[in-house]
């Protein structure tokens, strides 16, 4: 099994958003991005895609969903502030299944930490740009590889 975590694609400026920070949608480059994001996964065997039900996430993962027919299943515990445990956690409920979950760049940092501590990454080459992907292989209820596809 694995896990694709996705940090959003680039999103419009946060000190320039009036609304919701929730309703904060993609700019232009970030479409772009989901677009390449789409192209690079739509040939892996996915099964589920979860995102954090904030627009910019929904966004990120739309033309995937779309190149692959599957829903996007939106989950609190992708939201920012989530924590990276939670990505954690929701690996272990969808055992099994190959699973694109969308989430924040806080909650990705703190995954790659947790990544670091294990072993799995080396501080050099944690990274965590908007767009970004880690790839995580599980094997025996556990994650046993990481790897990180650079935003497109």
């Amino acid at each position: 099994m694995a896990a694709y975590i996705v940090r959003h694609a680039k999103a419009g400026d946060r000190d320039e958003w009036e609304g919701d920070d929730r309703l904060r949608p993609l700019n232009k480059a970030g479409r772009r991005q989901a677009q390449a994001l789409a192209e690079s996964l739509k040939n892996e065997r996915i099964d589920k895609i979860l995102s954090s039900p904030y627009i910019r996430c929904v966004q990120t993962v739309e033309p995937l969903a779309a190149a692959l027919q599957l829903p996007i299943e939106p989950r609190k515990d992708l939201e920012e502030g989530a924590g990276g445990e939670s990505v954690i956690r929701i690996m272990q409920a969808v055992k099994g299944r190959n699973t694109v979950l969308c989430t924040h760049g806080d909650v990705v940092e703190e995954l790659v930490e947790q990544l670091i501590e294990r072993g799995l990454v080396s501080r050099a080459r944690a990274s965590n740009e908007m767009g970004g992907t880690w790839v995580l292989d599980e094997k025996d209820g556990k994650i046993a590889h990481a790897t990180y596809l650079p935003a497109p």
